[in-house]
């Protein structure tokens, strides 16, 4: 269950992220303090007693992010400033209320990008002019853009496909990345796997190794019981044989006067 901290934050994340789809004048000043609100709150559910899972910490986190740095991309006076600030901002990934089908702020995000990118053509066109400058743009308009403009316009071009370019080519080395860490982890698990065998059949055989050993120590320590036991018997028939011989010998040879 949510605590009434993190109910009062979604909420007021939602009406955040309905303001900032829809087009604010400058004198707006409502979403610049809602979202500073976002930011003690989310302080606070960081050291509440029942905060949020990590993850969800996370996604509220970056959603508050993204609407800080919105504020911030529309305090810049260039539209091609805004355009590339809109260009390098995270939305958030999952919807905040239930009833949403896809995540406010990836919504508000497209809607900022598409009024940037009007901006700037109003800009290269020069439909913000009035007056003579108006007419003046209409007639260019009419005959064609001029060249110093229609290179305008291709750098801006160029320049935002240059850093599309770099971002898909930034996410196609993090896949090559992560796919090679994967391959090499596996790898790894092989080599561990097949070492653990190794070292298995290796300490069965000093068993076996070792049981035999046993064995033969027996056998050798009996033989050498056996060896032994018949020697003694060999020493004292010897012995015996020896000291009959010397009283037969001192019998038949009696001693010379």
């Amino acid at each position: 269950m949510a605590s009434r901290l993190e109910i009062n934050f979604i909420r007021l994340l939602s009406r955040c992220e309905s303001i900032a789809s829809e087009k604010r004048g400058e004198a707006e000043w409502r979403l610049e303090k809602y979202v500073g609100a976002l930011e003690e709150m989310l302080a606070a559910l960081r050291k509440s007693q029942s905060k949020p899972t990590p993850e969800v910490l996370t996604e509220y986190t970056r959603k508050v992010d993204f609407l800080k740095g919105l504020l911030e991309a529309e305090k810049l006076s260039s539209p091609t400033e805004k355009a590339l600030a809109n260009q390098f901002l995270a939305p958030g990934r999952t919807p905040t209320i239930a009833n949403e089908r896809m995540s406010a702020s990836k919504t508000v995000h497209m809607q900022t990008k598409a009024r940037c990118t009007g901006d700037m053509r109003d800009e290269l066109l020069g439909t913000g002019l009035s007056g003579k400058g108006k007419s003046e743009t209409e007639l260019r308009n009419r005959r064609g853009l001029p060249l110093d403009e229609r290179q305008s316009a291709a750098e801006l071009e160029a320049v935002l496909q240059h850093h599309h370019n770099l971002q898909e080519k930034l996410a196609e080395d993090m896949l090559n990345l992560a796919r090679n860490l994967k391959n090499n982890t596996l790898a790894a698990q092989n080599i561990i796997k097949q070492d653990n065998q190794t070292l298995s059949q290796s300490m069965r055989q000093a068993d076996l190794n070792f049981e035999k050993l046993k064995t033969e120590s027996e056998r050798l320590e009996q033989h050498t019981k056996k060896s032994v036991n018949w020697l003694l018997w060999l020493m004292l028939i010897l012995v015996s044989f020896t000291f009959i011989s010397m009283i037969l010998f001192i019998r038949i040879f009696p001693r010379l006067r």
